[in-house]
């Protein structure tokens, strides 16, 4: 019988009925299963006693120590167990696996057959690079314990493509836990997010240290380098500053701009523009000098940054001047506004964040006047928005209309939000509002439209998990399409099964026994116990 035989039997039965004679059978599982992705011999069972022997003090392998605080052996950390099927081909497991040099075992043959140094191709999901042989430094210790062994298994379902679109919010959720993933789900998981940058933003702290070592290793996965893991202001990356920041605005946000300002000339032009973005989070007046000056910045996105910024605070110097070029453009007489747009785009407007050169379909008088009123305080109009969206407006009534909605959400005014939704139902408008608002708001806009595309993306716009007023909106619009459309009937179940709060699994159970409630209902208890998971 092979070594590895001998592990998958004992394995099976159970080491009560058959001991393994190689010492600590996960350890020595974990071992057998590097070096066979590794393209290695399967080792005897007196091999892998060896290998379990001369590895016992690396991270993440001493089991012992693992349970040694009475972890429930189903659902502790996992660092040891890889797929249930290590030796099958294909995938970037193949290429390293996450657990190799930790455990102090050579690959320096593993797919390095592209040359004499060993590179690995460089793009797609291609062969580790770096030289091969023993000179290859060993991961860093982890300082995370990884996620409880049926959490990792759940994100193992997720990543296989059982509820994929699930992967977010897991990840999300695990990382508030300050736990990490185990490294078995490293190569699939780095693999996905170099596909899909929306789920990159959590990597940089659930992969690491040996998602960190897999990433310098892979030209294909360098992008992990990138995101924060919890590095200061002085030693971080760019996303780690840009977080140390984020994090110091939310407590204190004028330490947060001077430190700003202390590294502002030094600062690369995509990182000033990532930093002012941060800004927005307890913005005031006194941040008005720091940001008129970006205002200069030789980057367009910073000074779009600032601009926007700018916008939100009515008493800005930015906000009079764009005050001043509506009232050159506007007149109201009575109960009509009389609208002439701006004969040319200056440098000065430039400098104040108007683009001069307008999107396919927009003339360009339009565009500019669509921008300065979309920038100017909506005081300026000195009426409700109720009352101006009563009058008439001869010329440029869609143009002026549409600024209206786009200063509502710029300057995040609940009051013109809630107005101008009922002009132009959009998604962004329901950020300006609080999260109650929102549900509220949207909840009647299920109960008045048909379904379609446009209330897909307003229930997509609300920030928060849907509570009981509308889940239960949406759940009797399914039952009502189901009588008649059940075919148009899928982005919805999903979209519900993803956004209500999944405590409500219970109120979709026993809604109706309609059949896409009911896969509502099961999607609401997987997400429910995907958190109990997560939780423990």
């Amino acid at each position: 019988m092979t070594g590895w035989d001998e592990l998958t039997s004992t394995a099976l039965v159970g080491t009560d009925r058959r001991p393994y004679p190689g010492g600590d059978l996960l350890e020595a599982a974990a071992v057998e299963v590097a070096r066979r992705r590794a393209g290695r011999r399967a080792e005897t069972p007196s091999d892998s006693a060896h290998a379990s022997t001369e590895h016992s003090g690396s991270a993440d392998h001493d089991t012992s120590a693992e349970h040694s605080g009475g972890t429930d052996d189903r659902d502790g950390p996992i660092d040891a167990v890889g797929p249930s099927d290590p030796s099958s081909p294909g995938g970037p497991e193949d290429a390293i696996d996450p657990g190799d040099a930790e455990d102090g075992i050579d690959l320096g043959g593993a797919n390095h057959a592209t040359g004499p140094e060993g590179a690995g191709d460089s793009g797609g999901r291609g062969s580790v690079g770096g030289s091969g042989g023993s000179g290859r430094e060993a991961a860093p210790r982890e300082e995370r314990e990884a996620v409880g062994r049926r959490a990792a298994e759940r994100l193992g379902r997720l990543l296989g493509g059982e509820h994929e679109r699930l992967i977010p919010e897991w990840l999300a959720a695990a990382a508030a836990t300050g736990r990490r993933v185990p490294p078995y789900v490293l190569p699939e998981l780095l693999e996905r997010g170099r596909r899909d940058r929306s789920i990159r933003v959590h990597l940089g702290v659930l992969a690491g240290q040996r998602g960190r070592w897999l990433a310098g290793l892979n030209p294909a996965w360098a992008y992990l380098l990138e995101e924060p893991t919890g590095e200061t202001w002085e030693l971080g990356g760019a996303a780690d500053r840009r977080a140390h920041l984020s994090a110091l605005r939310a407590a204190d946000p004028g330490e947060a701009r001077r430190l700003l300002e202390g590294t502002w000339e030094r600062e690369t032009p995509d990182d000033r523009a990532g930093f002012v973005e941060v800004l927005a989070d307890g913005l005031s007046m006194e941040d008005e000098p720091f940001l008129e000056q970006a205002l200069d910045d030789r980057r367009r996105e910073v000074r779009q940054a600032a601009a926007n910024l700018l916008t939100r605070l009515p008493a800005s110097r930015l906000s009079r001047r764009m005050a001043e070029r509506v009232r050159a453009c506007v007149t109201i007489s009575g109960d009509v506004i009389a609208v002439e747009a701006p004969a040319a785009c200056d440098k000065e407007m430039e400098r104040d964040g108007v683009r001069p050169k307008p999107p396919r379909g927009i003339g360009e008088r339009a565009w500019w006047l669509q921008q300065i009123i979309a920038r100017a305080p909506l005081s300026v109009w000195g009426r409700s928005p109720d009352e101006l969206l009563a009058m008439k407006i001869p010329d440029w009534d869609a143009e002026v209309k549409a600024a209206w909605v786009r200063a509502a959400v710029l300057q995040k005014d609940p009051e013109w939000a809630r107005a101008m939704f009922g002009w132009d139902p959009i998604a962004d408008l329901l950020e300006a509002l609080p999260p109650e608002e929102q549900q509220e708001l949207a909840a009647r806009f299920v109960r008045g439209h048909d379904l379609d595309s446009q209330l897909i993306m307003v229930l997509g716009g609300v920030s928060s998990l849907w509570r009981e007023g509308l889940a239960t909106a949406v759940l009797n619009k399914i039952v009502k399409v189901h009588t008649t459309q059940p075919w148009n009937l899928g982005e919805l179940v999903k979209l519900a099964g993803e956004h209500i709060d999944p405590a409500l699994f219970e109120l979709a159970e026993d809604y109706s026994p309609a059949e896409p409630v009911q896969q509502v209902a099961a999607l609401l208890r997987f997400r429910a116990d995907m958190y109990k998971e997560l939780a423990r």
